[in-house]
């Protein structure tokens, strides 16, 4: 990194990327936070973005399922509006090697099954040639649920990041009433997780972060 490659921070949008490598595992995560007052235009896209997202984040799917199943999930909501992303959905998650590691994976070429205690990324994004970008990653874990009445091994997702999306951010005309309440009970644990760990500006800013929409 040189002052020649920096760019600097203005209005709009800033995508960020990060993750790191900790005794107990590796972590990626991306967060995209607003600069400034957004533009109608990038509250619709990330919403539609969040919608994907916690779509993956709440799927129910048959033991068997691929990833390649699972896809289109994240992207409908932009589908509707003309709109798309050109990488896949997910990526399988090691731990000390590489980040991206499969071979599991929720992209259009993923077929290999879906198993419990596989992790995954899960990361749709929207990107504006020029413009801004954004994408939303959180780490999942494929784990067994229990349906009452059902006969078929179903699998869902247990998501294990924690943070806060970007409110400035979210148009809620476009969310239903379970996205919503998705989005708050998200909060609420990322509250409960992480208010004991931060103090003073960075507690104040979590606890705003984490209210309801």
């Amino acid at each position: 990194v040189t002052e020649a490659s920096n760019r600097r921070v203005e209005p709009g949008i800033l995508l960020v990327d990060s993750g790191g490598q900790y005794e107990d595992g590796t972590t990626d995560i991306t967060r995209t936070m607003a600069i400034g007052e957004p533009s109608d235009e990038m509250r619709d896209r990330y919403t539609r973005v969040l919608k994907g997202h916690i779509a993956i984040s709440r799927a129910l799917f048959v033991k068997g399922t691929s990833g390649a199943q699972l896809d289109a999930l994240a992207r409908l909501p932009l589908w509707q509006a003309g709109l798309d992303f050109d990488h896949g959905t997910g990526h399988g998650v090691g731990s000390y090697l590489s980040v991206h590691e499969g071979p599991q994976r929720i992209s259009k070429l993923g077929t290999t099954p879906l198993e419990p205690g596989m992790i995954l990324s899960n990361e749709p994004g929207y990107y504006k040639e020029g413009e801004y970008g954004i994408r939303i990653e959180n780490l999942i874990v494929v784990e067994e649920r229990t349906i009452p009445g059902g006969d078929r091994t179903i699998y869902g997702f247990e998501t294990i990041t924690w943070c806060p999306y970007e409110r400035a951010l979210i148009e809620l005309k476009l969310l239903d009433d379970g996205e919503i309440a998705w989005i708050n009970a998200y909060h609420a644990q990322v509250w409960s997780n992480l208010a004991g760990l931060v103090e003073g500006e960075a507690k104040l800013w979590l606890e705003k972060a984490c209210l309801p929409l």
